[in-house]
């Protein structure tokens, strides 16, 4: 039987590495190591921006930041006026229903293309992280980030209270409106595990082992890759100032796998529905993140780097077509999202060029592609722009020095080629490939995103303004008061 039918499952800073399936050794992800065998599992896909909402919105146009001149950060938040894959299918005719987290604008008239919205998050008041847009040398520290160590442990919080009422809400909507469907339809389904606040539930938390558990990678100060870029991101959001002892590094990574069980848990409920209502058969699905996490390696937390851990994502396709037990190592991006919801469900809408349907990369097509991610948000006093292909990840800043990794020879990049004489030659072909995909210069993006920012702030009534409404850790879900710091 052909698949009509596509189940997009989005978790929310779910590192690339944090499967079992993929290797770890700690990460509990039977769920999703169960999808991969019956599917293809993308061994090198990215976002296209590493912080939630620009990375959301580029997911829903299917189109770079750079190209829609918007949607920057978090204070950006996606309103519906570039047109989306939402708006492609629902025009076509077909249902498309939205159940969790977006983190878009979420404003009265705002119209991002779904047929219906359920236990929707978005931004808080339609404005989100307005702190972002302070990105000079007056940058404050962010005290929310203290909160990270701080609250990890065990227990339950407003987020795995919410993920498991969105699993819920999925399972009724499986039961009770797909068979009410007479064309393809389209549910995507979007967790917030394992963002933080670390907390997990204790089943979960304490089957980590957390006293066992080995430090992250490059984490002693001695060990750390000294980069500007870097240097202004622990500035602005210290989050490993407040890691005080290794105790607290290893109850922080106990949060986080934890947490990758957790959600991997809620998969399994949603995906086990779909198997016992016998929609599997008509139906593709598709998991993937919004981004990773860094999880203290190099001594980072959270997202906002070029580095694998944060720009990389966990993606999987199975259903009808894709070939089972598969890995594919060609780059893809969740921008391919776009095309494989069309394709999978039959639309003849026109794709955003550059991208490729995952359906087709999975059988083989376009082995030589490359991929492109770019961060102006919170914590970057510059703009940070990454190209990948299949060997090589290039990292391009606008004054700073640039990064590069043979991910062939050095894939936990360990070893930053960005200022080897050797290489010189080579950092010039990648600039040349990374302005082509960009259709400017980098300097150039930069600075229209530092003006969109700019007046933005003015509007909001500058700095002192911005800075009085407070820091906001994380978005509350529906129904929960912002924890202001």
């Amino acid at each position: 039987m052909a698949a009509k039918n596509l189940l997009v499952i989005l978790s929310d800073e779910h590192q690339p590495r944090a499967l079992s399936c993929a290797g770890h050794p700690v990460a509990r992800t039977p769920n999703l190591d169960a999808l991969a065998r019956r599917g293809t599992r993308f061994s090198a896909a990215y976002t296209p921006s590493p912080i939630c909402v620009p990375a959301r919105a580029a997911l829903a146009t299917g189109r770079t930041l750079a190209a829609m001149g918007r949607y920057f950060d978090n204070a950006d938040p996606y309103d519906g006026a570039v047109p989306s894959w939402h708006h492609a299918v629902r025009d076509a005719g077909h249902t498309v229903v939205s159940i969790g987290k977006l983190h878009f604008r979420g404003l009265p008239g705002d119209d991002h293309g779904f047929s219906e919205e359920r236990l929707a998050m978005h931004v808080v008041d339609g404005k989100g992280d307005l702190l972002a847009l302070i990105r000079d040398e007056t940058a404050p520290p962010r005290k929310g980030a203290a909160k990270l160590a701080a609250m990890a442990g065990p227990g339950e919080s407003d987020y795995t209270r919410y993920d498991r009422d969105i699993a819920s809400e999925a399972q009724v909507w499986l039961r009770e409106e797909a068979p009410r469907q007479d064309r393809p339809w389209c549910l995507f389904v979007s967790l917030v595990t394992p963002h933080f606040p670390l907390i997990a539930p204790p089943e979960h938390y304490y089957a980590t082992e957390p006293e066992r558990l080995a430090l992250p990678k490059l984490y002693a100060p001695e060990e750390r890759p000294r980069h500007p870029f870097l240097a202004d991101y622990a500035r602005t959001i210290p989050y490993d100032a407040a890691v005080r002892d290794e105790a607290t590094v290893r109850r922080m990574l106990a949060g986080y796998y934890g947490l990758v069980a957790f959600m991997d848990e809620q998969v399994g409920r949603i995906l086990d529905c779909l198997e016992q209502t016998g929609l599997s058969l008509s139906t593709r699905v598709l998991y993937a993140s919004d981004h990773g996490d860094n999880v203290g390696a190099r001594g980072l937390w959270g997202k906002s780097t070029m580095y694998e851990e944060s720009v990389g994502v966990p993606m999987i396709l199975a259903g009808h077509g894709v070939p089972p037990r598969t890995v594919v190592a060609t780059p893809v991006s969740l921008l391919d999202v776009f095309p494989t919801v069309l394709d999978t469900l039959g639309i003849a809408a026109e794709a955003p060029a550059g991208t490729a349907s995952l359906v087709s990369v999975a059988r083989g097509a376009r082995p030589q592609r490359e991929v492109i991610a770019e961060y102006h948000a919170a914590g970057s006093r510059q703009a940070a722009f990454m190209l990948r292909d299949a060997r090589w990840k290039y990292i391009r800043y606008v004054d700073y020095p640039p990064q590069l990794f043979d991910l062939d020879s050095d894939s936990e990049e360990l070893v930053d080629l960005g200022e080897s004489p050797a290489h010189a030659s080579l950092r010039a072909g990648f600039e040349a490939r990374l302005v082509a995909a960009l259709g400017a210069d980098p300097a150039e993006i930069d600075a229209r995103a530092k003006a969109r920012q700019a007046a933005t702030l003015a509007a909001e009534g500058g700095r002192e303004a911005v800075m009085a409404r407070g820091d906001l850790p994380y978005s509350p879900p529906p129904g929960a008061r912002p924890a202001w710091s």
